[in-house]
């Protein structure tokens, strides 16, 4: 086993392909198919399950990798303090659903860790996606919420992906409108008083199941309803439209300006937002520092 070879194992991971992985690397697709089967077989573990669909980790290959991780970067720990080189850039990523105070949390990590290079990623996706991208260690954190109606739904695909949920804030559900908005001026409002506005929800794709949406009481039906992929396409549409969506209340005038508030909504639910992780893999120094940074940005 070399460093070599676990460099290679990590980038395919991160890539979730061969060929991209080839090419980040600048070598050839056969040279680094046989490294890696050359390391399965010397670890004789199957680090990467392969189909017609493509590549992804085996149960055993998430394991691998946590371990590959961290003996990366102490290696680069070493040159860093022995050669005098200069050190790698650093990798970090998130997905998470639509959430203003993960983009702050974020900021303030590039801000206190960013180096002279570094590779992060967030991505603001579908609730699905966001289990399978932690599952598959293309993010090491997902950020979802879950409520007593998603909540058994939500659980058994974490289980069953050896993920764990732990929880950052529980909230009362509110509304986000224009300021503009009649209701903007009322101190809560009711379900009944929502009626003849549009309802803005986040689009899911395939699994635009009940259980997946990102705003709770996705059952109820709605007169006027549009669907977004974006936080921008949504808030804009809250200005333009007079519409409203319905999230846990917390906002940030900082990314978001003045011209939208949180009304706060008349009923018995209530929101638990989160984060995930594999369940038998410690976080990265990067990891840990974001979770921090989420904290922060939840009690500003």
């Amino acid at each position: 086993m070399t460093l070599q070879q676990l460099k290679y194992v990590i980038e395919v991971a991160n890539r979730g392909s061969i060929n991209e992985a080839a090419k980040r690397l600048f070598i050839s697709q056969p040279s680094l198919s046989n490294a890696i089967r050359d390391l399965e077989e010397e670890m004789q573990i199957a680090i990467f399950e392969r189909s017609n669909k493509g590549i992804s980790l085996s149960k055993e290959g998430v394991e691998f990798l946590s371990y590959a991780r961290q003996v990366i970067e102490q290696a680069e720990l070493l040159e860093g303090r022995y050669l005098n080189a200069k050190p790698s850039p650093q990798h970090f990523s998130v997905s998470t659903q639509h959430y203003a105070f993960a983009v702050n949390a974020f900021v303030s990590l590039v801000q206190e860790y960013g180096q002279d290079e570094y590779e992060l990623a967030l991505r603001e996706t579908k609730t699905y996606e966001i289990i399978e991208d932690v599952k598959g260690l293309r993010s090491e954190i997902g950020i979802l919420y879950v409520n007593e109606f998603n909540g058994k739904v939500i659980n058994k695909l974490l289980k069953a992906a050896n993920l764990q949920f732990n929880s950052l804030l529980t909230a009362k559900p509110h509304i986000f409108v224009s300021i503009k908005n009649p209701l903007a001026k009322q101190s809560n409002v009711t379900i009944d008083q929502l009626e003849h506005y549009p309802y803005l929800s986040f689009d899911q794709g395939e699994y635009n199941s009940f259980h997946f949406s990102e705003e709770i009481l996705s059952t109820i039906s709605h007169k006027k309803s549009i669907r977004v992929n974006d936080r921008a396409t949504l808030f804009n549409l809250l200005i333009g439209l007079n519409g409203y969506t319905i999230s846990t209340g917390v906002l940030s005038a900082d990314l978001n300006g003045n011209e939208i508030i949180p009304v706060p909504l008349d009923c018995e639910e209530t929101i638990n937002v989160g984060w995930i992780s594999h369940r038998n893999t410690s976080l990265s120094k990067l990891g840990v520092a974001y979770i921090e940074a989420l904290k922060q940005a939840l009690s500003q």
